[in-house]
């Protein structure tokens, strides 16, 4: 299997980078690294579709970063693993979950430990929407809870979860990659009692959560909210992560319009993480 790397060059990094990132997402990108220059991108080269990136960054140069360009580079399957190892570093969230590979050496003394290999999977702990929600996580009592993690990447956020006590995790994603991710990820974070299940919220049926991790994309968070709704338990809550700051209100809109009640947020750059509650 090959992929194509995205070499995004941005001046200034900051908010642009978030913003195209963000819009790469919803173009099927699957993996980002962030730099001093701006990011590299990466999609299976079967799902990359040329034109629609170049009419995006030709929008965006008339958008206000004073400086844009990309260069396309094709990655053999073969090359992957070193890509990623070099890009990838082992991170410590709240002082609380340390994120590492399994060629990192371990953190003595940290509460929670967790080991992925994230292949071509999103969800390393680096982005601010992951490293939010992180931070949710360990403030919430997950004790004998169960917990559904929408779009779950790697599988971190429901590793975390089931390390933290949950007695039951579901784990969804609709990309096979990111399935078979989070089964090897589960098993090298020695996690039975999770269901890891390949599709998207059209699985949902009568099951039904306390705790329910969304971290996808705005549109995605808007077509699926009540789906996320009708399976979350009354007193259940709802932790959503993936959008920008100028959405939020917008996401919230949608949530309050199913009857959720607001319970806080948290911010990272111009990221934003939302957490509603279920009456």
């Amino acid at each position: 299997m090959n992929y194509i790397e995205l070499n995004c060059q941005i001046s200034p990094t900051e908010p642009w980078s978030e913003i195209l990132i963000a819009e790469l997402a919803d173009l099927g990108f699957e993996s980002f690294s962030e730099n001093d220059n701006g990011f590299k991108a990466y999609i299976n080269a079967c799902n990359y579709r040329a034109k629609a990136v170049k009419a995006l960054f030709e929008r965006f140069k008339d958008a206000g970063p004073g400086k844009l360009s990309f260069e396309v580079i094709k990655i053999g399957s073969r090359n992957w693993n070193a890509v990623w190892e070099s890009n990838f570093q082992a991170i410590t969230i709240a002082d609380r979950c340390h994120i590492r590979a399994p060629f990192h050496k371990p953190k003595p003394g940290v509460e929670c430990e967790i080991i992925i290999e994230p292949k071509m999977s999103f969800g390393t702990g680096h982005h601010e929407t992951t490293a939010l929600v992180v931070e949710w996580l360990l403030e919430t009592d997950l004790q004998g809870k169960r917990v559904l993690d929408m779009g779950c990447g790697t599988g971190v956020l429901a590793i975390l979860a089931a390390k933290k006590g949950a007695s039951h995790v579901t784990a969804i994603d609709n990309y096979l990659f990111a399935y078979e991710n989070t089964i090897e990820n589960a098993e090298r974070n020695n996690i039975s009692h999770m269901r890891i299940l390949h599709g998207d919220a059209g699985l949902l049926g009568d099951e039904s959560f306390d705790v329910i991790i969304a971290n996808i994309t705005r549109n995605v968070l808007l077509e699926d909210m009540a789906a996320y709704v009708k399976v979350l338990r009354p007193g259940g809550t709802l932790l959503l992560s993936g959008f920008l700051a100028f959405d939020k209100d917008i996401i919230f809109a949608e949530g309050a319009g199913q009857g959720l009640d607001y319970a806080g947020e948290k911010t990272l750059k111009d990221w934003v993480s939302l957490k509603l509650i279920k009456p």
